[in-house]
């Protein structure tokens, strides 16, 4: 029985990024979240180039306060700003993406420029949320929690979901989606 479940590509798929991603929380969970280092390079990133685009855009942003290396808030001047916690920084976006990269057939090769390319456009498409909400908060703070929660939650797994979709049917060496078998 194990063998006919294993020779299913989909469920051997699933079955390997549901590993890849119990691997990754347990690694996340003990280690790498507690000391934080990762998230806080990560979230400081986000404000850095979304700082850049809201000014290049125009906008005045809240000045920095004394001890700002610890503020995680990115706001427009005269609003409260956004405050980006763990969870929202992407990195546990960009371990799906690699947990479905890897449990997904193809080249190697592929996957070696691939997977960082998709690292990369999760996270921009993290710096346009973060830019967005901003914005938000300044304009319409009452539209926040819904943009927060379910806009721009869709709109990132969307591309998650998509960068998956360019692998699986257009740059995979098997082209066929994974179906399970009767």
């Amino acid at each position: 029985m194990l063998r006919t479940i294993w020779s299913n590509t989909f469920y051997r798929f699933l079955i390997t990024a549901g590993l890849i991603l119990l691997c990754w929380n347990l690694l996340y969970d003990q280690w790498l979240q507690p000391n934080t280092l990762i998230d806080r390079l990560v979230i400081d990133n986000l404000i850095f180039f979304s700082s850049i685009i809201l000014e290049t855009m125009g906008y005045d942003l809240m000045p920095a306060p004394p001890a700002a290396q610890q503020i995680r808030t990115i706001g427009i001047d005269g609003s409260t700003g956004v405050w980006i916690g763990d969870p929202c920084n992407g990195i546990t976006l960009f371990a799906l993406f690699v947990a479905f990269m890897l449990a997904y057939p193809g080249p190697v090769l592929k996957k070696l420029w691939y997977i960082p390319l998709g690292i990369i456009v999760i996270h921009f498409v993290n710096i346009i949320r973060i830019v967005a909400l901003t914005i938000i908060v300044a304009v319409r703070p009452e539209w926040l929690e819904f943009n927060h929660n379910y806009t721009f939650y869709v709109m990132v797994y969307s591309a998650v979901f998509a960068l998956w979709y360019i692998w699986a049917f257009r740059l995979s060496k098997d082209s066929s989606p994974a179906i399970p078998s009767s």
